[in-house]
């Protein structure tokens, strides 16, 4: 029993016997610690192997929380908070860099194709981003955000050269560009009527959504309206009809919206007329009042109806087509059944439309009582008038300037976008869709598909296509696929574009076409949040390196 004492006693005498300091006795399993005993200075305190082997754990973990509570938090030496704007511009700008470094590296030598769009910026700054797009080593569509230029003019010749500068600058070489999808100049942009239009519409839903108070007259009215229309069978009830709705505002970013805000007006035109002119009898300032009076003046022109009607018209075309095509299920054939409905329909109405548009035209100026002028009468141009002008008649300007002109702009720039020999390649791009058990197959088209890409194939070489398909048949878990993007990915695991790497390269080709903007389009809409107007004077380099670390994080 004695040596278990002295034991015992040998274990009391290996603390260290510090009078200044309150620790525990050795007879416990692990002592208190209590970190603010301890002295600030570590050359003070006892040291670890001092202990007792079982609490030494315990002491070098409060050792380590004491020495860091010294210099953290409210004890900091405050100079290392990184709120100077140049550090956090470094930062942001090593973080783009190498976020890019990475995009190049994995697409490596691949082909691949660019999305391309433009839109100004809340300081009015036009701005074109480019998107890449391209297949990765496991077979998967990889759709990223490279880069945001600013551009004095979007002409051709402006955004080739911002392309040059810009593959120049990462790198990339142009002989692996495989295709660019480009949102150009739209009917919006080209005819001067029409741009008024827009910029007559967009003022008018600045003025009436200004504040939250207009939004809830609007609301009101609207309502008494849809309830008046109700009760005298003008509108007809149902699920889902006549909900409460106000005055749409158009987004730059995305050109679809721009029908809903025609759609909403059109529908709300007294609701927007009784507004306007509450604000020009009721406004803050006379400034106020008289551009109020200058809107009501435009928009209850005859001019500005026919415009309005016509518009809404083809947008109601054009917008059921872009939807389409943005689809992520869409398959090509349909697609492009799609497109070639909307050439019908819009060259249908250039054909027999005039007629039924301006009846519509009229009705809602007798409803709204806007004054309709004589067709066989001389056209009056508003304002000054046009020296060495030809004197022409409101049936002329309204059909042969205004009609046909704009439908058949947007007629040629669907053209433009979906030639012949486009459609003809995406045609021959569905043989490759494994959907139904490959049932689209057909080796001519194939064999017709390479013959665009005449420095990737040799046509000798696609013979092997017979045994591709026959490969692809006797698998069940590839005749189940439905689409090409899924058929690349499985090929990629099942390591057959090692087997068939010509077919591969089909699909990679068939993958990278772009045929809609809409990642663009999502990139000027967080660009709209990068560069706010509380941070509008934002640079384009830190908007560009901002937005670099936003959309792809």
């Amino acid at each position: 029993m004695e040596k278990y004492y002295k034991r015992k006693s040998k274990l009391e005498s290996s603390l260290p016997q510090e009078k200044d300091y309150n620790y525990s006795s050795a007879k416990q399993s692990r002592i208190e610690i209590n970190v603010v005993d301890f002295p600030a200075d570590p050359g003070l305190r006892p040291q670890i192997m001092d202990y007792n082997a079982n609490d030494r754990d315990q002491i070098r973990r409060a050792y380590l929380q004491k020495d860091v509570k010294v210099v953290a938090l409210s004890n900091a030496l405050q100079n290392l908070k990184l709120t100077s704007p140049d550090i956090q511009k470094d930062f942001v700008n090593v973080a783009a860099f190498e976020t890019i470094n990475v995009i190049i590296r994995d697409l490596g030598y691949a082909l691949f194709s660019i999305l391309i769009d433009e839109a100004h910026d809340i300081s009015i700054k036009e701005q074109m981003a480019v998107v890449i797009q391209y297949v990765d080593k496991k077979g998967q569509v990889i759709e990223r955000f490279l880069d945001i230029e600013y551009v004095v003019n979007t002409n051709a010749l402006s955004l080739k050269q911002a392309i040059e500068n810009l593959f120049s600058r990462l790198g990339l070489s142009i002989s692996r560009l495989r295709g660019q999808g480009y949102d150009g100049a739209t009917v919006t942009k080209n005819h001067d009527q029409i741009a008024l239009l827009f910029t007559l519409v967009s003022n008018v839903v600045n003025v009436v959504r200004a504040l939250c108070k207009r939004r809830d007259i609007i609301r009101e009215k609207q309502a008494a309206k849809v309830a008046e229309a109700l009760n005298t069978g003008e509108l007809s009830s149902g699920q889902g009809l006549n909900q409460e709705t106000n005055l749409k505002r158009a987004d730059d970013t995305r050109w679809g919206s721009h029908y809903g805000t025609l759609v909403s007006l059109v529908g709300m035109f007294s609701t927007v007329i009784d507004v306007l002119e509450m604000i020009s009898k009721d406004g803050s300032n006379s400034k106020q009042r008289a551009e109020t009076n200058v809107l009501l003046d435009s928009i209850q022109s005859f001019q500005f109806v026919f415009n309005l009607h016509l518009i809404k018209t083809i947008l109601a075309i054009t917008s059921e087509l872009s939807q389409a095509l943005q689809r992520k299920d869409q398959d090509i054939v349909n697609a492009m059944n799609f497109v070639q409905i909307s050439k019908v329909r819009l060259q249908k109405m250039r054909e027999s439309g005039w007629t039924s548009l301006l009846d519509d035209i009229l009705s809602f100026c007798e409803k709204h009582e806007i004054d309709v002028p004589q067709m066989d009468d001389m056209f009056v141009t508003r304002g000054s008038k046009r020296h060495n002008a030809q004197e022409i008649t409101n049936l002329h300007h309204y059909r042969a300037e205004l009609f046909y002109t704009v439908l058949d702009m947007q007629i040629q720039e669907l053209n433009a976008c979906f030639t012949k020999l486009n459609t003809e390649l995406l045609l021959c791009m569905e043989c490759l869709n494994p959907y139904n058990s490959f049932s689209n197959f057909d080796k001519k088209k194939l064999i017709h598909l390479a013959e665009f890409y005449t420095k990737e194939f040799f046509l000798v070489e696609l013979i092997v296509l017979n045994t591709y398909i026959i490969d692809m048949l006797s698998s069940s878990e590839l005749s189940r696929l439905n689409g090409i993007a899924d058929l690349a990915k499985k090929m990629v695991e099942t390591r057959r574009d090692k087997i068939y790497p010509l077919v591969y390269l089909l699909l990679t080709l068939a993958l990278i076409l772009p045929v809609a903007t809409a990642t663009v389009e999502r990139v000027f809409s967080a660009m709209n949040i990068v560069k706010n107007r509380l941070q509008n004077r934002m640079g384009d380099e830190w908007m560009n390196d901002s937005l670099t670390n936003f959309v792809i994080s």
